[in-house]
């Protein structure tokens, strides 16, 4: 719904890299310190498990801002499907700078295939459905590009970044209004260019919000009898979006109502991170 800016993309892995290095190795890796100073090694990433891999970039910049001497040699693109025993990439360069590197890249690694995993399991349960997978703002903290992209990357798509670049009036927003219909008059007097969001939770709030001129309507926590008729009474003058209670066990029932798309906090804030491994040998 909302494309991943690539200049913004960039800047998230360099900033989140440096936040990671600054964690684990402050000023200095006193265990890496035990190697050798100009040992050279050799390291490959395998999996050990089926994954939809993600974090391609983010394990680049972590050697680049370590030591832009180790060459990596990748197996895979981000979006590749991997089995058990797969070789993700190769490295080669300075002992030290390999296990230096290691935890923070493979945190990345692990952690946005997981996600990217997660969302493609979920978009294949909606193939031929026409219903668009989403992310939700329910990420981790520092991580929402990052999330945000490994989502894409599982076939999945962007909801909105943050709080500026579209307007989402939930119930609370409502409230503080005065009510639907005003709440969209001062979205649309305050950014014209945005597109208004608005968060129902009854057929009567969902008709406020068609006449009031919204863009989108989510239809929070509907039954499926309530979003068939929702869907019918909309007939195309807004999108609409189904959220809540959304799970492997609704997800299809959901999508056969007819809404246009379908949003999941689970994508990214349920993961389960993916089993990588890093094996070293020392070159002699």
């Amino acid at each position: 719904m909302y494309p991943i800016d690539p200049i913004d993309l960039r800047r998230a892995i360099v900033a989140n890299v440096s936040a990671a290095l600054t964690e684990d190795v402050a000023d200095g890796d006193i265990n890496a310190a035990l190697i050798a100073e100009h040992s050279e090694a050799h390291a490959r990433v395998i999996t050990r498990e089926s994954a939809v891999i993600c974090g391609v970039d983010w394990v680049n910049e972590v050697f680049q801002q370590l030591d832009a001497g180790v060459a990596l040699t990748w197996r895979v693109r981000d979006g590749d499907r991997v089995s058990p025993g797969d070789t993700l990439v190769e490295l080669t360069g300075k002992a030290r700078s390999l296990l230096t590197g290691e935890r923070a890249a493979l945190n990345f690694l692990q952690l946005l295939s997981a996600t990217a995993t997660r969302a493609a399991h979920f978009v294949a349960m909606l193939e031929g459905t026409g219903v668009n997978l989403l992310d939700t703002r329910k990420t981790l903290p520092g991580l929402r590009l990052a999330q945000k992209y490994a989502v894409t990357c599982g076939g999945g798509q962007s909801h909105r970044m943050g709080l500026y670049d579209a307007f989402l009036i939930k119930e609370n927003h409502i409230m503080a209004c005065g009510g639907i219909e005003a709440a969209i008059k001062a979205a649309r007097a305050l950014a014209p260019g945005k597109r208004v969001e608005v968060e129902t939770e009854t057929p009567d709030e969902l008709g406020q919000a068609l006449a009031a001129g919204a863009d989108i309507i989510m239809l929070d926590n509907f039954s499926l009898e309530d979003t068939r008729a929702a869907v019918a009474t909309t007939n195309g003058r807004a999108l609409l979006e189904a959220s809540g209670n959304v799970n492997a066990d609704t997800l299809v029932g959901i999508a056969q109502t007819g809404v246009d798309y379908i949003s999941m906090g689970t994508l990214t804030k349920d993961v389960t991170a993916i089993d990588l491994s890093m094996r070293l040998f020392i070159e002699h």
